[in-house]
């Protein structure tokens, strides 16, 4: 591309900033967090570039990147084949070679046709050469949507086990912006989750300064309480928001951890809140056997014992795939009424 073309480009794409898509309040939803936290990276740094299935002229399966073509040129934003394990190793590539890719995948779903590249290689790499790979991999999971089992997976229990790469699955506009900024500037490969459930559900007043990030491995009280600890993280954040209000209704303070990273996990916030309220209700979106939350319990009786007044309780869907059916897949999830029900148990105890 000629100087006068990426003039041109640039030109088109002025007023498709994601940062003029907020609503008239100026808040902004999940999806459009996500676009800023990228749009800015790149214009802070131009070694960062995208690649993924029609992110281009497309945009994405859900629109993230619409309007980035037109203002950072094909080169900047790659559309890729239908080939995930081509586009990890693609990734690491040129992230050995001093640049920041994020990829994006259609569904995380599909990362598991990149599995031996992402724990193979991109996970092990730098331990084996020392060498750094700053590489971003974004994926729309999560269930509730009514997108069958083969688009709703949770798959961040595989991917924590690699051991080489940090995980986030922000709930809010604002922890998806940062976490996503951290995560592009960190040396280190990364896996970003995005809920579908969230995309243009939940939005928020996020910061327009472009240098605003949020720690990677901190979790966030996002409800204070003293009577029971809901550990969670993702789209059930906002589900044991919801529940915890029904319950201080009936006189049980629920305290409300959002994890925001669950690869390293911040333990030191889940068991400060377990000292103080004694009893622990962990609930996730991944599966209940070998889920993120059988870690978090597991990390509670080892180093909280003494603390607790009841046993840990896990609420999780069933390792089955993902109903189509609304009515099963509402019961397959949990409800805001089972955790309303599983923290009148643990309060009882």
């Amino acid at each position: 591309m000629t100087a006068d073309q990426k003039l041109e480009v640039a030109a088109a794409g002025h007023g498709a900033e994601p940062r003029g898509k907020r609503g008239e309040d100026g808040q902004a939803t999940y999806l459009i967090a996500i676009a800023e936290a990228l749009w800015e990276e790149m214009e802070r740094d131009e070694r960062v570039y995208m690649l993924g299935e029609d992110i281009g002229g497309y945009g994405g399966a859900f629109k993230v990147t619409e309007g980035f073509i037109e203002k950072f040129g094909p080169e900047r934003v790659m559309d890729t084949p239908i080939a995930e394990e081509t586009i990890v190793g693609m990734a690491v590539g040129s992230a050995m070679e001093g640049l920041r890719p994020v990829a994006e995948f259609q569904y995380a779903d599909f990362m598991t046709s990149g599995f031996d590249e992402i724990t193979t290689v991109l996970s092990r790499y730098h331990y084996r050469a020392g060498v750094p790979l700053p590489v971003v991999l974004r994926g729309p999971s999560g269930g509730g949507v009514r997108a069958s089992s083969f688009h709703s997976i949770n798959p961040e229990p595989w991917f924590a086990y690699a051991g080489g790469l940090k995980i986030m699955c922000p709930a809010f506009p604002s922890d998806a912006k940062g976490l996503l900024k951290s995560a592009i500037r960190d040396d280190n490969p990364t896996m970003f989750l995005e809920h579908k459930w969230l995309y243009r559900r939940i939005k928020e007043q996020v910061s327009t300064d472009p240098d605003v990030t949020v720690p990677i491995g901190k979790a966030a009280v996002k409800r204070e309480g003293t009577d029971l600890t809901i550990v969670t993280y993702g789209a059930m954040v906002h589900k044991a928001l919801e529940a915890a209000g029904s319950l201080e209704a009936k006189g049980v303070s629920a305290e409300v951890i959002d994890l925001r990273t669950v690869y390293p996990l911040d333990e030191e916030t889940v068991l400060r809140s377990i000292e103080k309220t004694s009893r622990a209700l962990v609930l996730y979106e991944s599966y209940k056997f070998l889920g993120i939350g059988s870690e978090v319990a597991a990390i509670i009786a080892e180093r909280a014992f003494e603390h607790l007044d009841a046993p840990v309780i896990r609420l999780a869907p069933p390792n089955l795939p993902v109903p189509f059916s609304p009515t099963l897949e509402d019961a397959f999830l949990p409800q805001v009424a089972d955790i309303e029900a599983a923290a009148d148990k643990l309060a009882a105890w």
